[in-house]
């Protein structure tokens, strides 16, 4: 008698606006996921009806299955947009990779009435951005609160956001960052250079969406103020009344040059790959893939100084608080200090954020989930053992709350 062959397990990406990926993060991880593991595992990845018009939307891509809801996988749409995916999940789905915790209020239904597995990556400290109400921010706070709790596995993609869970929930997060080697640095042509004429000589770059927590605004009256090299800044200024202000009030500055998105990746590749510094102004978040992206092509990287952007970095960027200090180190830091940056900076991106290393970590977590029923804490781990010795031994911050 022929023995079964052994079915592969399915998994649901839930959270991303969907694949093929020309939106951000969490897509591109998506896009590199079913890339690298869609041949151990079947895959379905959930994408937003509103971002892929009918005509162009596929039912399968690379080694995924594609599932279409007719919502926005942002903003406020995301809470009804990842419940539905979620619940869609549970009729196919071995393991739940939920990115994001928008829809985070029903895991704990899952949980009790379902044997699904679920991974969710917190993204960040979502609910102290910005750009979210005082409403929104309670949601994203209570909801951050369920997805630790009622996960099997959390993910965090940077050691500040570990340290951060590990003090407000006790919960043992795993750290997972993101890949860049899909960047590519390539040579400036003679059409580029008709195109963008600072492609000649030494600018800063810079990619961000244009919300206030990224410090676009201090970064601009920076470069207002020096003439070391002009920035060149693309984002989507036209989404909000920040970004269409900062517009207005720099679009004509002869050493600033604005852009609108860019959507064509060897365009964007020619301007970032060729800068002579990037500037990473992003205060809020954990692991940013603009930095590590920047980090890979060996950019010195000038980045604003919060924990998360130097956990990144390895604390062997240069790091700035205000436009001030901005300033003061475009104007005094050599040449030879950038090359130096830029050198360290593309060592740890080449060891710590590559693709394949990224996959198989989560590969990892995936066969963990399968075969675990209880969560990983460190509570049990740390609250017998006394402050001096935890203090000692570098983990003092798994005995307070106070940092956060």
């Amino acid at each position: 008698m022929k023995k079964k062959k052994n079915k592969k397990k399915r998994i649901a990406i839930i959270g991303t606006v969907g694949v093929p990926a020309n939106y951000g993060g969490f897509e591109t991880l998506a896009e590199h996921l079913i890339e690298d593991l869609g041949q151990q595992y079947d895959i379905t990845v959930f994408c937003s009806g509103k971002r892929y018009p009918k005509e162009e939307r596929k039912s399968t891509y690379k080694n995924a299955k594609l599932k279409y809801l007719p919502l926005e996988a942002n903003g406020i749409q995301s809470i009804p947009y990842d419940t539905l995916s979620i619940l869609y999940s549970l009729f196919f789905s071995d393991v739940l990779l939920v990115l994001g915790v928008a829809g985070a209020w029903i895991l704990p239904f899952v949980r009790f009435f379902t044997k699904k597995k679920i991974i969710i990556s917190i993204d960040g400290i979502e609910w102290k951005r910005d750009k979210w109400n005082f409403i929104a921010k309670k949601y994203l706070y209570w909801a951050e609160g369920l997805a630790v709790k009622y996960s099997h596995i959390d993910i965090s993609d940077n050691e500040a956001i570990q340290d951060y869970t590990a003090e407000r929930y006790g919960s043992l997060s795993r750290i997972i960052e993101y890949g860049a080697d899909h960047t590519l640095k390539v040579p400036v042509t003679e059409k580029a250079t008709e195109d963008y004429p600072f492609l000649q000589n030494d600018y800063a770059f810079k990619v961000c969406r244009i919300e206030p927590e990224n410090n676009v605004h201090v970064i601009l009256k920076a470069f207002e103020q020096t003439n070391k090299m002009p920035l060149v800044i693309v984002g989507n200024w036209d989404k909000s009344e920040y970004g269409k202000t900062l517009k207005d009030q720099y679009q004509t500055h002869e050493n600033i040059h604005i852009l609108d998105p860019i959507y064509d990746q060897e365009k964007l590749d020619i301007m970032r790959g060729n800068a002579a510094l990037y500037v990473h102004g992003h205060s809020a978040g954990g692991t940013n893939p603009s930095l590590v992206e920047a980090m890979y092509l060996g950019l010195p990287i000038l980045a604003y100084g919060v924990s998360y952007n130097r956990v990144t970095t390895e604390n062997k960027a240069i790091y700035f608080e205000n436009q001030y200090d901005l300033v003061k180190e475009l104007n005094e830091t050599y040449t030879v200090k950038l090359k130096k940056v830029g050198e360290e900076m593309s060592e740890i991106a080449h060891r710590r954020y590559t693709w394949s290393h990224i996959a198989f970590k989560y590969d990892q977590l995936i066969q963990e989930a399968l075969t675990t029923s209880s969560k990983m804490d460190v509570n049990a781990k740390t609250k017998n053992v006394p402050y001096k010795k935890l203090l000692k031994m570098g983990h003092a911050h798994l005995k307070t709350n106070k940092n956060f």
